[in-house]
């Protein structure tokens, strides 16, 4: 983690992005499913030039801000997470434990034969509703959304609670996702 340390986040486009599951499916129920998505943001963190800068996973989304380093892109980086974590989740619906396999599968399957590109299963919801970051309080508002959405659910009582947050690294410098760039509100600069 590297606080303190100023950050222009504007470069190359920053973004609040939420990436949706289809049907609002609460997939991120179990361990397995959400520490796969964790393991692959931290694979686009060091090998596709991501850089988050705070996170909450819910049952049914992640939300996120976010960009890249050049030379990527976040739409690249965001599509490339996209498809390995339909694989890997999907693969572990079939493959692991899991109660509700046949009844998500079939909804999956239902939402990929709705699509012209002919995909067995649709996971994701088309798009990730971006918005691009214009000024320092709009960043803080952002932030402060995406760490209070699990405390708005009634899921914790404090922020800094939810494992699936970078709420935590924000409150004592540690969470689950150790990459993330915390940002100090007297060093953020936006063009």
């Amino acid at each position: 983690m590297q606080q303190g340390v100023k950050h222009n986040i504007k470069k190359n486009g920053s973004y609040y992005v939420t990436l949706t599951v289809v049907g609002w499916i609460d997939v991120f129920t179990r361990n397995n499913h959400k520490e796969a998505l964790i393991d692959s943001l931290r694979y686009c963190i060091k090998n596709k030039g991501l850089n988050v800068y705070a996170y909450c996973l819910m049952s049914n989304h992640l939300h996120m801000v976010v960009n890249c380093n050049e030379p990527f892109q976040l739409k690249d980086t965001i599509r490339d997470f996209k498809r390995h974590t339909v694989k890997t989740i999907i693969s572990q619906i079939i493959n692991e434990p899991e109660s509700r396999r046949e009844w998500m599968l079939k909804e999956f399957a239902e939402e990929g034969a709705k699509k012209d590109r002919n995909k067995t299963y649709k996971f994701w919801k088309s798009g990730n509703h971006a918005i691009e970051l214009f000024s320092e309080k709009f960043v803080w508002q952002k932030i402060n959304y995406i760490h209070n959405n699990p405390v708005k659910e009634k899921f914790v009582k404090n922020p800094q609670d939810w494992l699936y947050s970078s709420a935590s690294n924000y409150w004592n410098g540690e969470g689950l996702l150790e990459e993330v760039y915390c940002l100090d509100p007297m060093l953020i600069t936006v063009r």
